[in-house]
């Protein structure tokens, strides 16, 4: 059993995406997968500072074994940041697919803390 982290944009997103990280979820779950779903944390509340967010999804990449990014997470500076941490540490971090059943997908690799610098600046 793997504990999965599900990264994947969600600032400006028609219900901040969370129906993709919930359909997610729940098919990684039939799969006997523990999984650390963002768009669960705080019960779904939505109206916390962004830092209150990136501070429990940090916690919980730190203890995932892997990780697994839902489409257009490129554009989330979020998630570019939860996929250099797990590359930093290690993690294995790969797009979901469901139709993968044995394996997660392709492998992502790091390289968009470049973008995640200019856009804080």
């Amino acid at each position: 059993m793997s504990r999965v982290y599900l990264s994947g944009p969600m600032t400006g997103l028609p219900g901040h995406n969370f129906p993709a990280f919930h359909a997610a979820a729940a098919d990684l779950r039939r799969r006997g997968d523990v999984v650390l779903n963002p768009a669960e944390n705080f019960g779904g509340l939505e109206s916390l500072p962004r830092a209150e967010y990136m501070r429990l999804d940090l916690q919980h990449v730190l203890h995932a074994d892997e990780l697994l990014v839902l489409d257009g997470w490129e554009a989330s500076r979020g998630a570019a940041l939860e996929v250099a941490v797990a590359h930093e540490l290690g993690l294995p971090v790969h797009e979901y697919d469901p139709t993968f059943l044995s394996c997660r997908g392709v492998e992502v690799q790091p390289g968009r803390l470049e973008v995640i610098e200019k856009e804080a600046a």
